[in-house]
C-alpha cells in the first residue's frame, strides 16, 4: 500500500531499515538514561523505534546512530562505518514504541574500522 493509497501524507521519503541506536534521554538534573533500540523506519526528519518501554511525548533526546557504510560505498578504505549524532523529541508514543523528531542540526563523522568494532 502506498503513502497515497493510506491517505498518508508525508513530506520526506521514509526507509525501513533497522539501524542501531543509542537514545538516551536529556534531563535538566544531569541524570542519564540511555536504551539499545532499532529504527523500523527512517527518514531525514525522524525515526521510529520499536521498543516496549516507549518514552513519553515531549522528552528531549539525544540519538547516535552507526551506519554502514560498505553497502553504500567506500568512503575510505580505513572507514566502514559513519556515527550520526542527532538531538530530537518524542512526538508520538504508542506500545509498539515511539517516533522521535530529529532536530536540524546532526553531526556525521566517518568511523575508523577499529572505532565500528567498538559498537
Amino acid at each position: 500500500m502506498t503513502a497515497t493509497e493510506t491517505g498518508e501524507k508525508r513530506r520526506l521519503e521514509r526507509y525501513e531499515l533497522r539501524i542501531p541506536a543509542k537514545v538516551e534521554v536529556v534531563t535538566s538534573d544531569q541524570g542519564r538514561e540511555t536504551l539499545d533500540l532499532f529504527t523500523s523506519d527512517i527518514c531525514a526528519g525522524g525515526a521510529f523505534f520499536h521498543t516496549d518501554q516507549p518514552l513519553p511525548e515531549g522528552t528531549d533526546v539525544k540519538i547516535d546512530l552507526v551506519l554502514s557504510l560498505e553497502e553504500i560505498k567506500k568512503l575510505r578504505e580505513d572507514t566502514s562505518h559513519a556515527y550520526i549524532k542527532i538531538k530530537g523529541k518524542v512526538i508520538r508514543s504508542e506500545s509498539a514504541g515511539m517516533a522521535v523528531c530529529f532536530n536540524r542540526n546532526y553531526k556525521i563523522q566517518p568511523l575508523s574500522k577499529e572505532e565500528s568494532s567498538v559498537h
